[in-house]
């Protein structure tokens, strides 16, 4: 049973706050572009039940983190399926947004896109919250609950920069391709090169670099088309 008298407790806690937050920027990145074509009524609502869902997904993953360890290739999948998703998410902004789509849907959508991000880029999240709670796992649903209300302010925020100034879509594309290229590189690193040299840490760049111009070639392409 959680002392929470202990201050033991108080320091994990803290320390699972501090590490979830890391990633709030990533998250939330992945939330305001998620939602950022819904209309505006169901974009607190995607952001909510979105963020709501992949919470439920990370407290998941870390009941699990044990056995997740001694899974081989974790990071690599981790860092394929976030690229997918980084490409599918600037192409779906470039590309026509047709609000006459049905509302539902594409909320549900959102929603589906949001989890699967968070469960991407929350593989080595999971493991080092999991470490620092030691096995207390009420204490990690403690430090993820603290950190949610900021995810969801930020993503908010981002939506509205994202309207006013359209580039921070192809820029934040880019952003999400860092991410999941450094969880591919360091996955090789551990399993064939023991060692992290200088090609490894200027890798990430490179599916940073592209997934950034295939969200600004394809918001090009809408704003050339005739009307």
């Amino acid at each position: 049973m959680t002392a929470v008298v202990d201050p033991e407790f108080w320091v994990r806690l803290a320390g699972i706050v501090l590490i979830d937050l890391t990633l709030a920027g990533d998250n939330a990145l992945v939330i305001a572009l998620a939602v950022r074509s819904l209309p505006r009524r169901q974009q607190l609502l995607g952001r909510l039940w979105g963020t709501a869902g992949a919470v439920g997904l990370r407290l998941a993953f870390i009941a699990v983190a044990t056995w997740l360890l001694a899974l081989p290739f974790v990071q690599l999948a981790g860092g394929l399926l976030l690229i997918w998703i980084a490409v599918k998410l600037v192409l779906m902004d470039g590309g026509a947004s047709d609000h006459k789509v049905r509302h539902g849907t594409s909320l549900r959508e959102a929603i589906w896109i949001i989890m699967l991000a968070d469960a991407a880029m929350s593989l080595d999240n999971v493991l080092a919250v999991a470490a620092a709670a030691h096995g207390d796992f009420v204490l990690v649903a403690i430090g993820i609950g603290l950190s949610l209300p900021l995810v969801v302010w930020g993503s908010g925020l981002l939506a509205r920069l994202m309207n006013r100034w359209p580039a921070i879509i192809w820029l934040g594309g880019g952003v999400l391709g860092w991410v999941a290229g450094d969880m591919i590189v360091r996955e090789v690193v551990q399993r064939w090169l023991g060692e992290a040299n200088g090609w490894s840490h200027a890798a990430p760049a490179i599916p940073a670099v592209v997934i950034a111009a295939l969200g600004w070639w394809a918001q090009r392409q809408v704003s050339v088309k005739p009307a």
